[in-house]
């Protein structure tokens, strides 16, 4: 018997038959198995397919990193005057950092639900990218702490689409146990932004500070926003669409393979028509508990994760100078971005996602122990290396959701926003765990942030006993019948 009712997945074999709504876009009748007939033919199309697919994950990872540098600039920009530039005080910085969530959430389910039902979503994300771009380069020219809260806020608007809309694209392309593998490159390109922003920052800060009289913290606005705009040209050529939208990168052989993979992944999912007629994938996903339940765990987990956005500030406790600082961000992502990648390919590999989220926290929490107790430059330095392995978890956590949701794209397209989302309720008051007056120990704030974890890992666990309860009971179901073995979650 699973902890709680679930509407959704509560019943892995009823009926047992093939999902029909794998893709609302894609009626498997419509697809030519006989094209494919080879199997070897079927395996040389298919490692092509992956082949191409993946070069287009690194061009969306390096768009990716772009994103977290431009909202990320604002903790290197604060090292170099802004707030005395913008007369700020109190915690007027935290909010700057805040607002950008508060602008992101309430935009991201409905430009999931729109970028589900678009035949060229490519074209939208395009614009999107552009658009940050020019409110990143609002914000260097920002002359008062009113001017640049309101670009902050449209910066987080128009970057909603971009992480959960792609999460929802390449869970159209990717099957379930090859979907991590491909998202733990998001992790590094997180950690790519936190290592090349603090350089870049340093570099512009020592070249250009008062050139035409403005101050480096606004040249590394101008210049951070102008390549993402230019970038927003290049991506309408190198973002995919969805596998039935006629794309030229791919043969007809390679798009047919696209969508019998989707289909062929979601097979013998329970469809029961009582329950699905006539429901919108909104509706679906926010009468599922489980999605709530994840939300607000991940909500916690992101809390946690908060000690990211002050990365620079944690590094000058050290009492470095600011070039200093920044540099000295680099080291600990860049082992962060390693462990990251052997993560999330055993968590792949294994088909396990539970312990692979926990154990990077643990290690956050390792870190947060670590610099409580000592103000030793140090110890204090190891204690980020610590804290810089956690940042794979949210990335994990997000991929089990999707994992999670066998039924309807619309479905996950609400679900991944959704969670997203509400998980930055997380980043909104987490920002204001990192107040000046607690540093330089900001011994408080790693108590919230453990505190914080703990609770995110308790919830996770609950889901990982949810999903193992509902597995034995569809294998119980299966005996019992004569059935051969069907769908299983990843747990």
């Amino acid at each position: 018997m699973s902890l709680f009712p679930r509407s959704s997945t509560d019943q892995l074999l009823g009926d047992i038959e093939t999902y029909p709504n794998v893709d609302e876009r894609i009626a498997p009748a419509s697809i030519d198995r006989h094209v494919l007939c080879d199997s070897e033919e079927q395996k040389q199309v298919e490692r092509r397919l992956l082949q191409k697919l993946d070069l287009r994950v690194f061009f969306l990872v390096f768009v990716y990193a772009l994103k977290h540098v431009d909202s990320g600039n604002v903790a290197a920009a604060r090292l170099q005057g802004l707030e005395e530039d913008l007369h700020m005080t109190g915690q007027q910085f935290n909010t700057l950092i805040s607002i950008l969530h508060i602008g992101s959430m309430p935009m991201q389910i409905p430009s999931n639900i729109l970028l589900n039902n678009l035949r060229k979503p490519s074209i939208y994300l395009s614009c999107g990218i552009f658009s940050w771009g020019i409110f990143s380069v609002w914000t260097g020219a920002a002359t008062s702490f009113r001017t640049a809260l309101l670009s902050r806020f449209l910066l987080g608007v128009t970057e909603a689409a971009y992480y959960p809309g792609v999460v929802l694209m390449l869970s159209r392309w990717y099957k379930r146990h090859e979907l991590a593998s491909r998202l733990v490159y998001f992790t590094c390109g997180v950690a790519a932004s936190r290592v090349i922003g603090p350089i870049i920052a340093s570099g512009i800060f020592a070249t250009v500070d008062g050139t035409l009289g403005c101050a480096g913290w606004r040249w590394l606005f101008f210049i951070e926003g102008a390549v993402t705009c230019v970038v927003a040209g290049i991506s309408l050529n190198l973002i995919p669409d969805f596998p039935a939208t006629p794309a030229s990168w791919l043969t007809k052989e390679e798009q047919i393979l696209a969508q019998q993979r989707m289909t062929d992944d979601m097979c013998c999912i329970v469809n029961d028509p009582l329950k699905n007629a006539h429901r919108s994938g909104f509706a679906e996903a926010l009468t599922d508990w489980t999605v709530w339940w994840l939300a607000v765990a991940l909500a916690f987990l992101t809390a946690m994760l908060t000690f990211e956005n002050f990365f620079p500030t944690l590094v000058a406790t050290m009492g470095y100078g600011t070039t200093t600082s920044l540099l000295l961000c680099a080291p600990p992502w860049i082992l962060g971005a390693a462990t990251s990648l052997l993560v999330m390919r055993h968590s792949d590999a294994t088909r396990e996602r539970f312990w692979h989220t926990t154990i990077p926290v643990s290690m956050g929490v390792a870190g947060f122990a670590i610099a409580i107790l000592s103000m030793n430059t140090a110890v204090r330095y190891l204690s980020l290396f610590f804290m810089a392995q956690s940042s794979v978890s949210y990335i994990i956590s997000l991929t089990w959701l999707s994992n999670s949701i066998p039924e309807s794209s619309s479905k996950r397209a609400v679900a991944i926003a959704f969670v997203n989302s509400f998980a930055e309720f997380g980043d909104i008051g987490g920002s204001y765990l990192w107040v000046t007056s607690w540093g330089p120990s900001y011994s408080d704030s790693y108590l919230f942030c453990i505190f914080m974890a703990l609770i995110s890992v308790t919830m996770l666990w609950v889901y990982h006993i949810h999903l193992i309860q509902l597995n034995k009971s569809g294998e119980m179901k299966e005996r019992a019948l004569g059935l051969p073995a069907g769908f299983r979650y990843i747990t």
